[in-house]
């Protein structure tokens, strides 16, 4: 049993992402909201918005900060790119799945210095799993979180990776985003190794099954934004995997003028 502040120091951003999965799930479980589409299409609901109000009060009040979100109001780059460092945040990734009722969805928090994503949070609401890490201290799980950190002295803290070795190659993709070039992807895994996996998640879980070393290797084709991505890549590189431009085999950057992420895979090795 440890105390959360022994293995990551901003314990309020944290509580921050509990208590925004709390207000998340009471209208997830009422199941009386309406979708909206956003300019680009992508779903909307109220959910998105209370989390958003939640994470904005917390991050606002504790730390001197720009913050970034997916429902926040639009930053131009002429402004963004004199930041050095700022949250980056995705109230509710998997708002399909949200509204899908199958349970995939979560609150994502990174903080981003110089462009690299260098502390990440990730709470899944419905199984009350907390995923953090740091690029000083490494990443972590909680299962079972308490809905209040403050009031617990000490929590089972897991390190990650758990698995390191296993016989089975497996391969992690959006369960939204299915395509013909995954699919391509797997049989050209099934050339090299004798005993393939496919699972398909949604939103950051697929990066959490990365981190706790449940799936080798998740390649993205389909568009994604940096919010989408910077939690779980904080994760993931605390926990000693790669994220990288499937083209230029590059690590991820963020605060791009274009907010796009390129074609990915997260891995355990560069080449």
């Amino acid at each position: 049993m440890s105390r959360v502040n022994d293995y990551f120091e901003k314990v309020a951003v944290l509580q921050a992402a509990i208590n925004a999965g709390k207000a998340i799930l009471e209208i997830y479980q009422k199941n009386d909201f309406e979708p909206e589409l956003k300019s680009d299409n992508s779903p909307l609901t109220i959910a998105d918005q209370e989390s958003h109000n939640i994470l904005e009060k917390c991050l606002n009040a504790q730390f001197k900060l720009p913050i970034l979100s997916e429902e926040g109001r639009s930053v131009s780059f002429e402004e963004r790119k004199k930041w050095k460092t700022y949250w980056l945040i995705d109230p509710l990734d998997g708002t399909k799945e949200f509204i899908n009722r199958n349970g995939e969805f979560t609150v994502n928090i990174a903080l981003i210095e110089d462009n690299i994503p260098v502390e990440g949070i990730i709470y899944v609401p419905m199984s009350r799993t907390l995923y953090f890490g740091s690029k000083s201290h490494g990443a972590f799980k909680i299962e079972n979180c308490p809905n209040n950190l403050n009031e617990v002295d000490r929590v089972d803290i897991v390190k990650l990776p758990i698995m390191t070795s296993r016989d089975e190659y497996v391969i992690v993709s959006s369960r939204s985003h299915m395509s013909d070039r995954i699919l391509d992807y797997v049989t050209d895994a099934e050339k090299q190794h004798n005993n393939v996996g496919l699972i398909s998640k949604g939103s950051s879980l697929k990066f959490c099954m990365i981190a706790e070393g449940k799936a080798n290797v998740y390649p993205r084709f389909s568009p994604t934004m940096e919010w989408d991505t910077a939690a779980g890549d904080a994760i993931c590189r605390a926990a000693g995997f790669y994220v990288l431009d499937y083209t230029t085999k590059e690590e991820l950057r963020y605060n791009k003028s274009e907010l796009l992420n390129p074609p990915f895979i997260v891995c355990n090795s560069i080449g």
